[in-house]
């Protein structure tokens, strides 16, 4: 990718647990997003955490920061980004971007160096269900806070934009996540899981409340004589949710845990439709993916979902086994419906959501934000 005729900057990323990881879509971004920069010329910083980046990850042109961290579900993430902060300070970085609400209450301390600080949030983190009511009304405040703190704001998606004009009166910057668009491969390590292709449907992503999976499960319970279910995913502090998910399990789910490489690409490939009944989401990485990869998508009803899946896919009403059931059911019934679908979810992200769009437009926004 040709680099910029402007000056190269330095950037630092804070608020992610690695890269590398397929946790979260925030470390897939420190690998996509900062890989392209350095091909443009910059250079990136990307703070991690030593047990959450695997050994042998390739940082791809990344120079990665290791940080220690409290270990706790309401430690971690606050530790981390603190100790990093006071790190970044003797850092020089022209841009320092914080990931998420949490995070970004930090983004204004870099600023006494000079370093221009952005707040880059990705959703409303306090409407998550995991949360107790003081995380929650801490990650509300964090949100009030987010707009004040740090230079400039950008957003994934067009709905967390009207929510901050709506909600605040400022306007922030769009920018949404992006994939790379990749051959997809035919069925192959997907075999040991039991798998032949077109014969599951998959979530993939986090496994926590909010991704309405118990809702799915439900939604399926009646159709597993007729395809296997697949939850691709994992959840640092919800290992007994992932427990009772897999108790509650009808026949036919399977639970790979998480996935990457290949495995991950046939997963989405060679599904019959990529499911994902969320209460909560920022732009999702994973949908974006499986779209990329041509799966029929099925969604909730959300604004952040309609904003990929109207007109290409079906979105449900939340928290509806029943309408969920549905949607499945037209897929088993007419699988060239559900081809055709794919086939224009995948021509909408290569028209709109690649990674090397939004390096561009992240690389626009650096520059103006440096002034």
């Amino acid at each position: 990718m040709k680099g910029s005729a402007r000056r190269p900057l330095r950037i630092a990323f804070i608020g992610a647990r690695g890269i590398g990881s397929a946790y979260s879509g925030i470390e897939t971004y420190y690998e996509e997003l900062g890989s392209r920069l350095v091909s443009r010329g910059h250079e990136v910083l990307a703070y991690c955490r030593r047990h959450a980046t695997p050994e042998g990850t390739d940082f791809r042109g990344v120079t990665p920061i290791f940080r220690p961290c409290v270990r706790t579900k309401h430690g971690e993430t606050f530790s981390h980004t603190l100790v990093s902060t006071l790190d970044v300070v003797f850092r020089h970085c022209d841009i320092v971007q914080f990931h998420a609400l949490g995070p970004s209450l930090f983004s204004a301390i870099p600023r006494v160096t000079r370093a221009k600080t952005i707040a880059s949030i990705r959703g409303l983190d306090w409407q998550r269900e995991k949360w107790g009511r003081a995380a929650t009304s801490f990650l509300q405040f964090c949100e009030r806070q987010s707009y004040r703190m740090p230079d400039a704001v950008s957003v994934v998606s067009r709905t967390l934009k009207e929510h901050y004009h709506d909600a605040y009166g400022v306007d922030v910057t769009f920018i949404p996540n992006g994939v790379t668009l990749e051959p997809s491969p035919p069925p192959q390590e997907i075999r040991s899981l039991g798998l032949a292709g077109k014969d599951y449907f998959l979530f993939m992503g986090r496994l926590s409340p909010e991704k309405g999976i118990d809702v799915l499960m439900e939604a399926y319970r009646p159709l597993g004589r007729r395809a296997n279910l697949v939850i691709a995913g994992g959840d640092s502090y919800s290992d007994a949710y992932r427990a009772q998910l897999a108790a509650a399990a009808p026949a036919g789910v399977i639970f790979p845990g998480r996935v990457g490489g290949r495995l991950r690409a046939e997963l989405y490939a060679n599904a019959l439709a990529f499911v994902l009944p969320s209460t909560i989401e920022g732009l999702s990485v994973a949908l974006l993916e499986a779209m990329g990869h041509g799966a029929c998508p099925i969604t909730s009803d959300i604004p952040n979902n309609r904003e990929l899946v109207d007109g290409v896919g079906w979105c449900v009403p939340t928290g509806d086994s029943v309408a969920l059931r549905g949607a499945l059911e037209h897929v088993l019934d007419d699988p060239d419906d559900a081809q055709a679908r794919g086939a224009r979810a995948r021509a909408l992200v290569e028209a709109e959501y690649t990674w090397d769009q939004v390096a561009r437009r992240t690389e626009e926004f650096y520059y103006s934000v440096v002034g």
